[in-house]
């Protein structure tokens, strides 16, 4: 029997056959640094937290709406191959601190820092680069302020950014066919999420935290995908990609969501926190056992229905969570789109009521677009022959 005390033997076997390949590959072709993956960081005036990876290569970046479906899926194949760089010393900074770190098995880094002087906007500025001082990437940092009383996590696939989870077959396309300016945040995201940072008071200080089971290595894809789009930017917990009992592949469920949200909840103790999810996923449960374990420290929740048109099991199971966080005086709602989110984070003073028109408008403009299953069969029969992919949206 597989327990967090007993892993399972095939699994531990194979990972350390991973580990002895890669061990093996990287004598046979060193690997040297070639660019620093740099993270956006968060902290407050307790500290700083940055972490990134280092890899041989940057990931191809650059798309446009017309790139052919052949180009996209080299793209995307190549961030899943372009090789991290274990044992690399690197120095991070912020205003007059530095510390040193060094990259792990997996090319990734972290480290803590003092707290520079508290800005006067949500967002400053961390520098890392290699001990030598090349490669000096800037490393954006969200800083929450003391004044700060709400906080957002959410997740992406199917919350902010549609990714078609229902239909495997779409979902597969527009994670390897597809690229930032052809994928396309659901209907109202943008706006809502914008109303959601600027708070009740219009300051623009709410944080946003983003929390996801999609791998590290699209992480430069989903950053860009929030610019483009005008999804406010937050720090971003993905997973690693491998066969270790942590790592994407072998992670049960999807427990480290809920690790992340312990861990925002605990390390910002002012603040009280809404939850946003999908039913497409274990968001529901999640969020649910959040509630359950912080009360009042959760000011909402909200699970988008990924098939608002459909009565599912999907909306059982969510519906079961929501009874179950009744008791708890949370509020948590099963929501048609953004607007009804928008409506009822009004009611309850996170968001401007001025808000709830122009979301509202939106989620119109949105809808008239075409699904995601059309676009891609659209985009399939058009990039058949390697030739540019039809737009989404």
């Amino acid at each position: 029997m597989t327990t967090p005390d007993r892993p399972n033997p095939l699994l531990a076997a194979l990972s350390a056959l991973e580990d002895a390949a890669d061990g093996l590959y990287r004598r046979i072709v060193p690997r040297e640094p070639g660019h620093i993956a740099a993270y956006r960081g968060w902290g407050d005036a307790s500290g700083i937290e940055l972490r990134g990876r280092v890899l041989a290569g940057a990931p191809e970046g650059g798309p446009t709406e017309r790139d052919s479906r052949l180009r996209n899926l080299r793209h995307s194949i190549g961030r899943f191959v372009n090789g991290e760089v274990p044992g690399v010393a690197l120095q991070l900074s912020i205003g007059a601190h530095a510390v040193e770190a060094i990259t792990d098995a997996e090319g990734y880094y972290a480290g803590t820092l003092p707290a520079p002087p508290a800005p006067e906007a949500l967002w400053t500025q961390a520098t890392a680069s290699l001990a030598d001082g090349r490669f000096a990437t800037p490393q954006p940092v969200l800083y929450v302020h003391d004044d700060a009383r709400v906080g957002v996590i959410s997740d992406i696939d199917d919350t902010v950014l549609d990714s078609a989870i229902t239909d495997w077959t779409t979902a597969a396309q527009l994670t390897f066919l597809h690229n930032a300016r052809t994928r396309k945040p659901l209907k109202g995201a943008a706006l809502l999420y914008q109303a959601l940072q600027a708070g009740i008071d219009g300051r623009g200080r709410v944080p946003l935290f983003y929390v996801s089971s999609s791998p590290w290595n699209l992480y430069d894809l989903l950053d860009e995908f929030m610019a483009l789009n005008k999804v406010p930017a937050g720090p971003m917990f993905l997973r690693d990609f491998g066969l270790d009992p942590t790592k994407f592949i072998k992670s049960p469920g999807h427990g480290h969501k809920l690790d992340r949200v312990r861990e925002l909840v605990r390390r910002f103790p002012r603040l009280r926190w809404v939850l946003l999810g999908d039913s497409g996923q274990a968001d529901a449960e999640i969020y649910a056992e959040a509630a359950s374990e912080f009360g009042d420290r959760i000011a909402a929740i909200y699970i988008r229905d990924v098939d608002p048109d459909l009565d599912s099991p999907r909306d059982v199971a969510v519906d079961a969570h929501i009874g179950r966080v009744a008791g708890t005086r949370v509020p948590m709602l099963r929501a048609r789109d953004s607007r009804a989110i928008a409506e009822h984070a009004a009611s309850i003073g996170l968001i401007h009521a001025d808000a709830l028109g122009p979301i509202a408008v939106e989620v119109d403009r949105d809808a008239a677009r075409p699904t995601l299953a059309e676009a891609a069969a659209t985009s399939a029969i058009q990039g058949s022959d390697g030739g540019p992919a039809a737009p989404v949206g």
